[in-house]
């Protein structure tokens, strides 16, 4: 009996836990912070076999600094038997879902998005790189159970809709603290009908509502997904249990949105903000960068044209694989976008397109923060259906018609 995150954790709302880490990763920005903190616990690896290192943030590396430190994570990883993902292979988040993370597991991720694999049905959430290195050490952690917030979703999409919109609608309901130190469950009528790539969306933007996680039960859908990289697993089902509190979203109600910057939280109709022009449009990132968010983007453009310059980034190798076999990529940099290696790309804003002073940029990612993809640039949120008009258009364009 309980919510998910307590049966998981295998504690009540609000007690302490100790508890066994089935998966503990980093990218190649916080793993160097980490490999530090290491050395100085000691060197020792509890199991180096629930160690994954996966470089996403800066690849290929830009300059000679990023390049010796990768070369030292490349030589830690090597020497001690570590999983580990190099250039191309893809955003940590979305290596994890690949057939590694299952249903029950607990996961700790040296980055704040870890929350994205709560789709899967395990507890996924981000920790810093010193707490990192001490799971390394021990092979464990202790974690205060969080409250749940159960957000139930209802009813089913309008065509223009995604689930991008389904996420920013509860961060707006929420806010950017509504969840401090809580879970989001995502239950209702509607998600045995959300793919996993559209379920790994809604757990991505958890983190900004200041959630410590979000969950999906493993169901059906989950379970032939793992199938497809060969591993059985089993369904989860809801049990009677106590939530902080419930909010429910009807998708018959959910319009396309986008996000206003500076805030993940001030989300407005994209009817409403059509015709602010744009200077550059992104899609990827562990929001929106899997084969579907590539797929339906490349249809929307096949035979276009592209008014701004556009950086398309596959959010893993085996996206970019199936997105060039279906011939996507092809329509894609065929309609006037750049296609860049798989990874995290402009996110963050030091690599493969960093924006500049005044420079205004639509993105499927889940952050909008000032300077947060280059020093005065301003960041809106939003699905890849509206990315998609608004590339053709060069300004915020509604999906809807287009």
């Amino acid at each position: 009996m309980g919510t998910l995150a307590e049966r998981v954790l295998g504690g009540d709302a609000g007690s302490y836990v100790d508890c066994r880490v089935d998966h503990a990763y980093a990218h190649d920005g916080t793993g160097v912070l980490a490999h530090h903190s290491w050395k100085e616990m000691g060197s020792f690896l509890a199991d180096p076999a629930t160690i994954s290192i996966i470089f996403d943030h800066i690849v290929p590396a830009n300059n000679s600094t990023t390049a010796e430190l990768h070369a030292d994570l490349r030589r830690f990883a090597g020497d001690h038997g570590i999983r580990f993902s190099d250039c191309g292979g893809g955003i940590c988040h979305q290596f994890m879902a690949e057939g590694l993370v299952v249903p029950g597991e607990v996961v700790v991720g040296a980055d704040s998005h870890t929350c994205t694999l709560g789709a899967l049905g395990a507890f996924a959430t981000g920790v810093g790189a010193t707490d990192l290195a001490a799971v390394w050490s021990s092979g464990e952690t202790w974690l205060r159970v969080p409250e749940t917030i159960k957000v139930r979703i209802d009813g089913r999409l309008s065509n223009a809709s995604e689930a991008k919109d389904i996420a920013l609608t509860y961060v707006s309901r929420l806010g950017m603290d509504g969840g401090s130190y809580m879970a989001l469950e995502f239950v209702g009528e509607a998600m045995p009908d959300l793919s996993m790539d559209e379920r790994l969306t809604l757990c991505n933007l958890a983190v900004e509502t200041g959630s410590k996680a979000g969950l999906c039960y493993a169901d059906r859908t989950t379970c032939e997904y793992l199938r497809g990289y060969g591993v059985h697993s089993e369904e989860q089902h809801p049990e009677p249990a106590d939530y902080a509190s419930e909010t429910t979203i009807d998708l018959a109600d959910v319009v396309p949105v986008v996000a206003i910057p500076p805030r993940v939280d001030t989300v407005r109709p994209v009817g409403e903000c059509e015709g602010i022009a744009l200077d550059q449009v992104f899609v990827g990132t562990c929001t929106n960068g899997r084969a579907s968010d590539i797929a339906r983007f490349a249809r929307a453009v096949k035979g276009r044209k592209v008014a701004v310059r556009t950086v398309v980034v596959p959010a893993s190798r085996r996206v970019y694989l199936e997105a060039l076999a279906a011939g996507h990529i092809t329509d894609i940099i065929a309609a006037g976008c750049m296609v860049a290696p798989p990874g995290c790309g402009p996110c963050l804003g030091v690599h493969s397109g960093v924006l500049g002073e005044g420079e205004v940029c639509l993105s499927t990612a889940n952050r909008n923060f000032k300077n947060r993809m280059g020093i005065g640039g301003e960041i809106y949120l939003a699905s890849v259906g509206t990315a998609a008009a608004s590339a053709i258009r060069g300004e915020i364009t509604s999906p809807e018609g287009a």
